[in-house]
């Protein structure tokens, strides 16, 4: 009898816990939080949508049909984070629907060319970043001068010049004849 008593104590103090952590939330919240939570995912639904149309209408050919974005994508977002193993098998599936292997090479290419302006931290700017390369492979991030623009002059005052780009450094000399 000690034993089942000991055992009915143990789960009252265990549970007790639990239910004082779990608490019910205010009729406030309770309206809100499905609301928000199905119009979240309605624009999030939506911009996906948008983004597979876009795909579509910017690229010819199979790199632009939905199966091969998504896989595509998810691909170079997978390669980005280091999961090649995941990487790979997703590849396979890819080459699978007849999508260009070529698309993703350029694409994480390009990527690569944005890495300092990813904040790994913010998901999103990943996969902004994915897409626009998506889109176009060429794509360039925008120089720092572009996007730090001079500041305003007072007056009649004259800007300063800007700096002038440093020089190329100049071939090696070529080694002497025989």
């Amino acid at each position: 009898m000690r034993r089942f008593a000991a055992a009915g104590l143990a789960l009252l103090i265990g549970s007790g816990g639990a239910f004082a952590q779990s608490g019910s939330p205010t009729p406030q919240d309770q309206g809100k939080a499905p609301a928000n939570a199905a119009a979240d995912a309605n624009k999030d639904n939506q911009r996906k949508a948008d983004e597979f149309v876009e795909a579509a209408q910017a690229i010819n050919g199979p790199a632009g049909n939905p199966e091969c974005v998504w896989l595509g994508r998810r691909v170079v977002r997978l390669m980005w984070r280091d999961d090649l193993d995941t990487a790979f098998r997703h590849l396979d599936l890819y080459d699978r629907f007849g999508c260009p292997g070529g698309h993703v090479q350029a694409t994480f290419r390009c990527l690569t060319r944005f890495g300092g302006q990813i904040d790994p931290k913010v998901a999103e700017t990943l996969d902004s970043r994915i897409h626009v390369c998506w889109i176009n492979p060429g794509a360039q991030p925008q120089a720092a001068a572009a996007a730090n623009p001079a500041p305003a002059t007072a007056g009649n005052a004259t800007p300063a010049p800007a700096a002038s780009p440093s020089p190329a450094p100049s071939p090696a000399p070529a080694p002497p004849a025989k």
